[in-house]
């Protein structure tokens, strides 16, 4: 019996042994530079970040916290964006003084992270950084600077591993690309 997602699944781009080396390494370097931080808040940008902020956290050794925001751009539809955002939940700690980790899931036109990263240096951290899993770049519309990214990927439509398929389907432990023919259909 096939699984639900097959029908979805165009190819893996990214199984779950790749994924898993590329996460323990960006927790070694994370926990370098900030081996010397007391006061280290992960920020993860729900919902897709949430399995890579977990996989994330257990490896990086430099002590931290852990607070969520949901921010989502709106206008066209659930499969597009318009470059208008709006933040669904703000975070509940208070980042000023704090070493601010922004943890996402995938960077694609850059609006959602650019208004996110706006909204958070009007608090007064004491420094921000942006880490993503996945990072679209021929798609960027807007200029943001990514500090720490686990792969560069092409344009495509990925789902998995946190980042859904009409929220389906987060659960997987892979990235994959999906059919675009199969979300068609529906």
């Amino acid at each position: 019996m096939a699984l639900a997602y097959e029908r979805y699944l165009q190819d893996v781009l990214i199984d779950e042994a790749a994924l898993q080396k590329r996460i323990a390494e960006l927790g070694a370097q994370i926990s370098q530079d900030y081996a010397d931080c007391q006061d280290l808040l992960l920020l993860c940008i729900l919902k897709g970040g949430v399995m890579f902020l977990s996989d994330l956290s257990r490896h990086i050794q430099a002590p931290h916290m852990i607070d969520f925001m949901a921010a989502s751009s709106y206008g066209l539809g659930a499969r597009q964006a318009s470059g208008s955002v709006r933040i669904d939940m703000d975070l509940r700690m208070d980042v000023k003084g704090k070493h601010v980790l922004v943890v996402e899931d995938i960077i694609d036109s850059g609006h959602t992270l650019s208004f996110v990263i706006k909204t958070l240096r009007n608090r007064e951290p004491a420094s921000l950084r942006l880490c993503a899993l996945l990072n679209k770049q021929s798609r960027r519309e807007v200029d943001i600077q990514v500090d720490y990214i686990g792969f560069d990927i092409e344009n495509k439509y990925v789902f998995g591993y946190g980042l859904d398929l009409d929220e389906r389907f987060r659960n997987l432990p892979f990235v994959g690309v999906a059919r675009l023919d199969a979300l068609v259909d529906e």
